[in-house]
């Protein structure tokens, strides 16, 4: 059973601090993102705010008291980035239908947008058809007509790019429309100058701003629509919600017929009813009915696993067979489902590293290309048409239009969202391919962690091991008189008083065989150490004790040689030994062990063969960790290592490879102080809270074989994190150097504006369609893992 409890609110020093989020629209490229993130990092009492792109929200982590959310929204407002607050858990159950209303938005403005940029390029091709000899309609081809349909683009269609980008320049924020407003308006003004003087000698090309913005909206659209797929595995994971509860009386929960309520409108304590075939609506206890449940949402088992009264359901998960009534203990955002999602939304606003020098060169983008399109128009209209006069006479034009079209191309042809969508893109897509896989990654900077990982440090109880003891071996050293049942029989029928591990382990098996609890009197539980008491073994009363061998001794048992001998060979093995003695004689041991995990020595074998380095450490007795190390081929190891000196062991391997990652694994409280120090470390789901928030990945379905997944998905998820950079700043750097003419003077090769843009359009889709090959590559290596 997954076990994940985020509280929201945390105490810092002498401050409390809070998450907020923010619903911010009107970005268009990383310098957007850039400029919204140093709005809310300069307001006090800000923390820190990281702003995703793709999903177009801002995760901030603020001091309570001092920031009202609803300041920064409208701060945010006023700048020209329309910004809400994220629902409240009162609110959650509408955040679907919201979502859906969105995206419904949309597409209709898609719709719009490709309608728009049809019509603008077709009237634009349709008016240069007589180049080719066809004889269209005059009006067509009249330059009044060209300067209506460019007056007109620029106007309704056009007009929220130039306001978005003019109000940009203004607050000294230029993004993307930007540099596309400043190329249409003076391809438009330079335009209607050479109509108005035609004596000027300079062409009129209203055909550019208008197969501009065609190309402009036409990109918008299909980069939108690669976005929404991106998106697409996200919204998965919020369908998986159930929407409705059947709330049940707790007086007579059968014949109540039950109200039909949101599901995040139940209060922790009510009961519901679920029906075979429904989805839990929360995380429950059955207190009424049995049931088989499929858990293949959170575990991944396709077996339905049999549930009875007194046994966790978790929310999202599947009632199979039978009407059962549950007790709510967890509801809202608080439910394991829920708090799946939102950790892998949390994880798509946190950046990796690689993402700083995007960010970077973002923020000062848009100022370096209008620097480079000033100067590539002084330099033709004052050098190059110079030097290379023949150049006019080859184009039929004058040396102030090639100039002003070579200027334009720089502006246009230059993306800034292929720099800002190049991480955003493939984290959200790896993070949701992730929590689809039982893999919650939480965030980018984690994935980046993984490409210098060298050491891999598990600890023993409960990641190698099952994390419980089972019977491996009952021995009786009075056949005639006592069976090994008879053993186990006195056993648990003296560990009722106790509640250790190796207690409970008894209970279980003794339960398990439907063995009988026998008359006792007078128990004594000794903590650590083990219990006595009389027991009735047909009419007869003895004095019995069961534990370790210093308590035995306590009480002048006698433990001969034979006893001695085989309690040496079952710890040579790694088992712990129970003794049980009748008055002063030993009649029987238990032998207990921690069981490996069915996967531990497949998942240990694949690591090194991937050339990691494997260490275990326990707080086990040295000769229980040997024995664990030795059956899973692991060379180093440490036994009876306390919770601080795990801490330690880590700081001493990094200082080993100061170059290298040293990733922690475990589960419990005594691994937190190792798995902070580690520089990321790894969570099993059912480990205490400490260790799952300290976490950077948590493995939800329970399976060890799954950190081979994550790491494999992690370096996946990177290597097209910069495959994308390596685009983005390689299609910038070719790009604008060609847009500015380079290749004009020995190659003959000039690019007009709307050729520009269509450009830049293509670049920013290339690099969103490139981050959605992760999921097909992703489902091959799953199909390579099982073959």
């Amino acid at each position: 059973m997954v076990s994940l409890n985020f509280t929201s609110i945390s105490k810092t020093e002498n401050t409390y601090v809070d998450n907020i989020t923010l619903d911010i629209s009107g970005m268009k490229c990383a310098g957007c993102v850039k400029s919204v993130e140093k709005q809310l990092t300069q307001h006090e009492g800000i923390i820190s705010a990281n702003v995703n792109l793709i999903t177009a929200v801002a995760s901030i982590e603020y001091e309570l008291g001092i920031v009202k959310p609803e300041t920064l929204a409208e701060k945010l407002t006023n700048l020209g980035f329309p910004t809400q607050v994220r629902l409240t858990d009162e609110r959650l159950q509408n955040q679907q239908l919201i979502i859906q209303q969105k995206r419904l938005s949309q597409e209709k403005t898609q719709q719009y947008q490709l309608i728009t940029a049809a019509f603008l390029l077709i009237f634009s091709t349709v008016g240069h058809l007589h180049h080719l000899g066809l004889h269209p309609w005059h009006w067509l081809t009249n330059i009044w007509f060209h300067w209506g349909l460019a007056t007109a683009s620029l106007l309704i269609p056009g007009k929220e790019i130039l306001l978005n980008g003019w109000q940009g320049l203004w607050q000294r924020k230029p993004n993307m429309n930007s540099l596309v407003g400043m190329g249409v308006t003076a391809a438009y003004l330079t335009s209607c100058v050479a109509l108005i003087f035609p004596e000027l000698g300079w062409e009129c090309f209203f055909d550019e701003p208008v197969m501009l913005l065609g190309f402009i909206f036409l990109g918008k659209v299909l980069e939108s629509r690669v976005r929404n797929r991106a998106l697409d595995s996200l919204e998965s994971l919020l369908n998986l919600r159930p929407q409705f509860a059947r709330l049940v009386s707790k007086n007579n929960p059968f014949q109540d017929q039950g109200l039909q309520i949101p599901a995040m409108q139940i209060k922790l304590q009510e009961w519901v009813r679920v029906l075979a075939g429904e989805q839990f609506p929360v995380d429950g206890v059955i207190v009424e009915g049995e049931t088989t449940v499929d858990e293949s949402l959170l575990t991944g088992e396709s077996l339905p696993i049999f549930k009875t009264q007194g046994e966790k359901v978790c929310a999202g998960t599947i009632n199979h067979s039978g009407m059962v009534i549950i007790e709510a203990v967890n509801a809202g955002r608080n439910t394991i489902l829920n708090q799946i999602i939102a950790t892998v939304e949390e994880a798509q606003t946190r950046k990796a590293p690689v993402q700083k020098l995007a960010d970077t060169v973002s923020g000062y983008f848009t100022y370096t290309i209008i620097a480079i399109a000033l100067f590539t128009f002084n330099f033709w209209y004052f050098w190059g048409t110079e030097i290379w006069s023949q150049i006019l006479i080859q184009l039929d034009t004058t040396k102030t239009i090639l100039s002003i079209k070579l200027a334009i191309n720089v502006l246009v042809i230059a993306c800034p969202c292929a720099l800002g969508l190049a991480t955003p893109t493939a984290i959200l897509v790896g993070t949701t391919i992730g929590a689809e896989n039982g893999l919650l990654i939480k965030g980018g900077d984690i994935l980046e962690q993984v490409k210098n990982l060298k050491t891999i440090v598990f600890d023993k109880t409960g990641t190698l091991t099952q994390g419980y003891p089972e019977i491996t071996d009952i021995i009786s050293f009075d056949e005639n008189n006592f069976t090994k049942n008879q053993i186990l029989e006195i056993a648990g029928s003296l560990e009722i008083v106790a509640n250790h591990p190796l207690a409970q382990s008894i209970l279980k098996k003794a339960q398990q065989l439907e063995l009988n609890t026998l008359i006792t009197k007078e128990l004594t539980n000794c903590v650590g150490k083990g219990v006595k008491g009389i027991v009735t073994i047909l009419k007869s009363e003895d004095w019995f004790y069961l534990g370790n061998q210093s308590w035995l001794l306590e009480h002048e048992t006698i433990i001969n040689d034979k006893v001695t001998n085989k309690v040496e060979n079952l710890q040579k093995e790694g088992k712990t030994v129970v003794y049980l003695a009748k008055n002063q004689q030993i009649i029987g041991l238990i032998a207990l062990m921690d069981a490996l995990r069915k996967e531990a020595k497949e998942t240990v074998d694949k690591l090194q063969k991937m050339g990691l380095q494997i260490i275990m450490i326990s707080g086990d007795q040295s000769e229980i960790a040997k024995n664990v190390a030795l059956q899973l081929g692991i060379d180093t190891y440490y036994g009876e290592v306390t919770p601080t000196k795990k801490s330690d062991l880590i700081k001493q391997i990094q200082e080993k490879n100061p170059d290298k990652i040293v990733a922690m694994i475990g589960d419990g409280i005594n691994d937190a102080p190792a798995m902070t120090t580690a520089q990321f470390s790894i969570a099993m789901p059912k480990g205490a809270q400490v260790a799952i928030k300290t976490a950077g990945i948590i493995l939800t379905r329970d399976k060890l074989t799954d950190v081979i997944t994550a790491i494999n998905l992690s370096q996946m998820t990177l290597r097209k994190i910069k495959q994308n950079l390596f685009w983005a700043f390689s299609y910038n750097f070719i790009a604008i150097p060609i847009a500015g003419g380079c290749l004009l003077v020995n190659y003959h090769i000039l690019l007009n504006p709307a050729i520009a843009g269509a450009l830049m359009a293509l670049s920013s889709i290339f690099v969103v369609s490139n981050s959605l090959l992760l999921k097909s590559q992703f489902q091959q290596y799953q199909k390579q893992k099982f073959t």
